[in-house]
C-alpha cells in the first residue's frame, strides 16, 4: 500500500508578520522527494532526509498565509498526499500566555493531567497545541482548563498554547513557551 505521510507546523500556531515557522512533512519512507503545495500549486521540492522534509517560512507576510499540503514522490510516481495545514499570519495584540501542567511535567501512566493556559486578558479563549498534530489539540474556553484523563504514552509530547479574542476580528497572543509532558 501507499505510505502514510503527515504534515505539521513547528512551532504550532499563528505567526506574526516578519515571524518564521517550519512546515514538516514526514513518512515511513527511505528515499524520494516531497513537493510542498500551497492552494493547489507546487511551491517547493525537497529530498527526504531521515524520512522527513522541512520547509521553512521566514520573514512571513500575508502572502505566506494559506493551506499547505505535501505530496510524496519516488521515482517520479506520486505515492501519497498529506492533509492540509493552515498557516495564519496575524499581528500579536494580546500578552503572551503562560502554560502550566498539573500535577507536573512527569506523570505516571493512568494519571489525570490538567493543562492551564493563563493570560492577562478577561475575554480570551486559547488553543492548546501538541507538536506533530496537523490542527490544534484542544480549544480551551475562557477561564477553563484542559483535563486529560488516564494519560498514556500517546499523550507525551511538546505542548504550547495561544490565546485570542473575537470582537470585530480576531486578535492573537504570541505562542506560550513550550512544555514537555513525559508519561512513565
Amino acid at each position: 500500500g501507499a505510505p502514510t505521510i503527515s504534515i505539521f507546523q513547528k512551532p504550532a500556531g499563528v505567526i506574526p508578520p516578519g515571524g518564521s515557522t517550519t512546515i514538516c512533512c514526514s513518512c515511513q519512507c527511505d528515499e524520494g522527494e516531497f513537493d510542498l503545495y500551497k492552494g493547489g500549486r507546487r511551491v517547493r521540492t525537497l529530498e527526504l532526509r531521515d524520512s522527513r522534509a522541512e520547509f521553512s517560512i521566514s520573514n512571513a507576510t500575508q502572502k505566506d498565509a494559506g493551506g499547505y499540503s505535501c505530496q510524496y514522490r519516488d521515482g517520479g510516481a506520486v505515492l501519497a498526499h498529506s492533509e492540509t495545514v493552515e498557516i495564519w499570519v496575524q499581528e500579536f495584540r494580546l500578552p503572551e500566555p503562560v502554560l502550566s501542567v498539573l500535577p507536573g511535567h512527569n506523570v505516571a501512566a493512568g494519571a489525570d493531567v490538567v493543562f492551564r493556559c493563563t493570560i492577562a486578558h478577561p475575554n480570551a479563549g486559547c488553543f492548546l497545541y501538541l507538536e506533530g498534530w496537523v490542527k490544534e489539540f484542544k480549544f480551551i474556553p475562557k477561564d477553563e482548563d484542559c483535563k486529560l484523563s488516564h494519560v498514556h504514552k500517546g499523550n507525551e509530547g511538546r505542548y504550547s498554547c495561544q490565546c485570542f479574542t473575537r470582537n470585530v476580528s480576531f486578535e492573537w497572543s504570541a505562542v506560550s513557551k513550550t512544555l514537555d509532558l513525559v508519561v512513565r
